[in-house]
């Protein structure tokens, strides 16, 4: 169940970004208009913060370049004012599938220099926070729990981005070269998510 907290709250820009890298929020619903520092700036210090908790950004604006720019800055969907509840809820339920249920063994891993918190969904690195999108963060946790097993990229497509199998798509090739960068000592000599050539990826943390 996603912890709740009432907008007034979290009107401010600063109590926001406060209560979201502090607490662990399944969901972060943040509006783009907010006095003093806009909802933008927000989603892009939560990223930089390395958590990796959903954000929904609310705005009233509807061009096309101010939802890039949120999207861009981590956020993970976009819902234009004025708009139906029942919409924002569909949004928010389809949001929440994407993410993996609460770990119930151990919610900390660590593997060398990396440490993974499952629960407040946030990656670091030699002390520091890293940046990693939702769907990042998806694989990763996928990764690291299943240690070991080789897995195809159909696999991969099916439990962490739910495609179909025979949907062709570099997504997955994409995110783990993305993950490398952050991850990796060296990212063309990979020590943690392993190519099997012809078969997936392996993760041997």
């Amino acid at each position: 169940m996603a912890k709740a907290t009432s907008y007034s709250a979290l009107r401010t820009a600063t109590r926001g970004f406060d209560h979201a890298t502090r607490l662990p929020f399944d969901l972060i619903i943040l509006d783009v208009m907010l006095p003093r520092r806009s909802g933008h700036d927000v989603c892009r210090d939560i990223r930089k913060a390395g958590l990796a908790t959903p954000i929904l950004m609310l705005t009233a604006r509807s061009q096309t370049v101010d939802k890039v720019v949120g999207l861009k800055l981590g956020a993970d969907d976009y819902l234009t004012k004025p708009f139906e509840t029942m919409e924002l809820l569909a949004r928010i339920e389809a949001l929440l599938r994407r993410m993996p249920a609460r770990a119930t063994r151990a919610e900390v891993l660590e593997f060398g220099s990396l440490r993974v918190d499952l629960r407040g969904i946030q990656v670091t690195r030699r002390g520091s926070a890293l940046y990693l999108s939702a769907r990042e963060f998806q694989l990763l946790r996928y990764f690291v729990e299943h240690p070991g097993v080789t897995l195809s990229r159909d696999e991969i497509l099916k439990e962490v981005w739910n495609y179909d199998a025979s949907t062709f798509t570099r997504t997955v090739d994409v995110h783990v070269a993305s993950l490398r960068q952050k991850l990796e000592d060296d990212p063309k000599r990979p020590q943690l998510i392993l190519t099997a050539p012809g078969l997936g990826y392996k993760f041997a943390g």
